[in-house]
Formats: structure tokens, C-alpha cells, sequence
């Protein structure tokens, strides 16, 4: 029941077929806190949700907690939608995908970017062929301030915490595979980052299987809003998304000029596609329809931000064959 459990409990309170939606947390007094405002029925701690009658779980806990409570529903006959990462690593995802495999149950990993708008229109065009052949993707995620320092060493770090939803949305939107990186970072903020081993400001190049080159950026310090943008650049045509009256940037010369109040954080910028998503839930849940993004499609997202750990720790290219398991 944290900010974005909290968040997924009031969508899928007002989702039609949803007859009940029952909430948990190690903190039991917040999820008592959060179930009394938004009318929903608690059962205090996290295990009494497995005999509270559920016809489905969604997993919004910190990350140290998701593999144990995916399997633990999945064994039960549970389908489930995860937050990202599935797991803390590479190996604790393979291992969560053999236990959704012999379990045969539906789990759908929460990218949202999937079901962002502008994504799937930029995906539509993709396919299309109107762009003609993509050459460039460039996508960045600038938040405005970082997140607090007690999170910071459980992260992961910047490429595993904020640039695997660039690397899923460029994947998704281009419908290619990412075979190399070139990664590096830099610290100029709080000291926190660098005790930690990790960084505030992060950048990669990706080398994509048919020759595409990507551009990822992500900064802890934007303190004019929150931006995400994706371009696709092709021969004949390109397209962006996250580019309106709310991106948080200053133009230079009299051109583009955002008229509205920046976005000030992701539950305020996905808003649709965070309800579109559960949306798309219920219906595996309910057996209508497979897992749009199950967990194999999130470790093919995490092996790009393993390898760009790798590289930029180690200051060299690295494949995607490299980190594979």
C-alpha cells in the first residue's frame, strides 16, 4: 500500500467485473489507513490475502518481495500482475519464469509504457512502414528529484530501476531485439549514488538486431518536471510521444512552446495507461485474453540493463549473449 499500490487499488476499485478489491501490507495500520479511505476491505498482513478468497493478485511491494509473492500465487492458482523487476536479478527472474511455467498460470508484468497512447501509436507507425526503415530511437526518463536515499541502495540502480522501462518501451515500439551496449554515468549530486555504487545521471547507446541504433538517457535531477519522450527517427517520416503542452522543457528560440503545468511524477504522466493496463488484467484474469508482457518479456528488459551495468562499470561494449541465462 505504498504509492503505487495505493494507486492500483483505486483503479481497480472502479474497473467493471471487479466485484472486490481486498488489500495487504507488512505495515498493517497503512493498509487499515489506505482500505478506510478509498472503501476497500483489508486483512492486515500480506499472507492472510491467500486465504481471503482471491480470484487474482496484483504484487506492488518493494522489489526484495516480488519473486516470493509471485510464485507463492501463481502455486496457488493465482493469476498476477507484478510491478517490474520480477525479480531483484537475472537469476531469481529465470527462476520465477520456471515456476510460472510448470504452474501454468497467467502473470503480467507492469510496463506501462505498453499501454501508454503515444507508445502505441509510435508502434502503429512503426509497423506500418510509413517511417520507411527506423535508423534512430532516442528515449529518455528525467525525474524531477531522486527517489529518498533509504531506497537508493535497494534499487538496483539507474539502469535497472528507471532505463528498463526505455529499454522495454524501445523493444516494444520497434519490435526488434537489442543485441549490444555502450553504457556510462555520472554523479553530481547527492553523495548517496556513489556510496551506493551507482549513479544519477545515466546514458546508453543500443545496437538493435537489424542495425538500429538507441539512445537512452536518464537523469535522478530534472527538477523543471517529469519527462519521458521516445522518437522514432526513419527515412521517410518520424514520430515522438511525450512531447506536449506539459513536457517540461524551455525552448531556446521562439518555436515549441509548452503551455501547460509539467508532470510532476509517473502516476500523473501513465494515468491511462496505468488504468489500461489493469484493465487489460482483468481480462487475463479472467481467462479472455494471454498476458500482454509475462515475465519473459521483462528478462529480456533486464538483460539490457544487466549489460549496461557491465559496461558502464567496465568502460567497454557488451552483448546481450554475454548476460543471457
Amino acid at each position: 500500500m505504498g504509492r503505487i499500490g495505493a494507486g492500483h487499488a483505486e483503479t481497480l476499485r472502479g474497473l467493471p467485473g471487479i466485484g472486490e478489491v481486498v488489500v495487504a501490507d507488512a505495515d498493517a495500520a497503512r493498509a487499515r489507513e489506505v482500505a478506510g479511505k478509498l472503501g476497500l476491505r483489508s486483512v492486515g498482513q500480506v499472507d492472510a490475502l491467500f486465504t481471503a478468497g482471491l480470484d487474482a493478485m496484483v504484487v506492488a511491494t518493494p522489489t526484495a518481495a516480488h519473486a516470493e509473492l509471485v510464485v507463492r500465487a501463481v502455486e496457488a492458482g493465482l493469476p498476477v500482475f507484478v510491478e517490474k523487476p520480477v525479480a531483484s536479478d537475472v537469476d531469481g527472474t529465470v527462476q520465477v519464469i520456471a515456476a510460472v511455467r510448470r504452474a501454468d498460470v497467467p502473470v503480467q508484468v507492469g510496463f506501462q509504457r505498453r499501454f501508454d497512447p503515444g507508445h502505441v501509436a509510435a508502434r502503429d507507425a512503426v509497423r506500418s512502414g510509413r517511417l520507411g526503415w527506423v535508423h534512430t530511437v532516442r528515449s529518455c526518463t528525467l525525474d524531477p528529484a531522486p527517489p529518498p536515499d533509504a531506497y537508493i541502495p535497494t534499487s538496483g540502480g539507474l539502469f535497472r530501476d528507471c532505463s528498463v522501462h526505455d529499454f522495454d518501451g524501445v523493444r516494444f515500439v520497434t519490435g526488434r531485439e537489442v543485441a549490444e551496449v555502450v553504457a556510462t554515468g555520472a554523479n553530481r549530486g547527492s553523495a548517496v549514488f556513489a556510496a551506493s555504487g551507482d549513479i544519477d545521471t545515466g546514458s546508453a547507446v543500443l545496437t538493435l538486431d537489424d542495425g538500429t541504433l538507441a539512445v537512452v538517457s536518464a537523469a535522478r535531477y530534472n527538477a523543471a518536471g517529469y519527462d519521458v519522450r521516445l522518437e522514432v527517427l526513419g527515412s521517410l517520416d518520424g514520430v515522438v510521444t511525450g512531447l506536449d503542452d506539459r513536457t517540461p522543457l524551455s525552448p531556446a528560440g521562439e518555436a515549441f512552446r509548452p503551455s501547460g503545468p509539467p508532470h510532476t511524477a509517473f502516476l500523473e504522466r501513465f494515468a491511462e495507461a496505468y488504468e489500461a493496463e489493469l484493465r487489460a488484467f482483468v481480462d487475463v484474469a479472467a481467462g479472455r485474453v494471454p498476458s500482454p508482457c509475462p515475465p519473459e518479456e521483462s528478462l529480456e528488459a533486464f538483460y539490457v540493463a544487466e549489460a549496461c551495468e557491465i559496461s558502464r562499470r567496465e568502460r567497454r561494449a557488451v552483448t546481450i549473449e554475454e548476460v543471457r541465462r
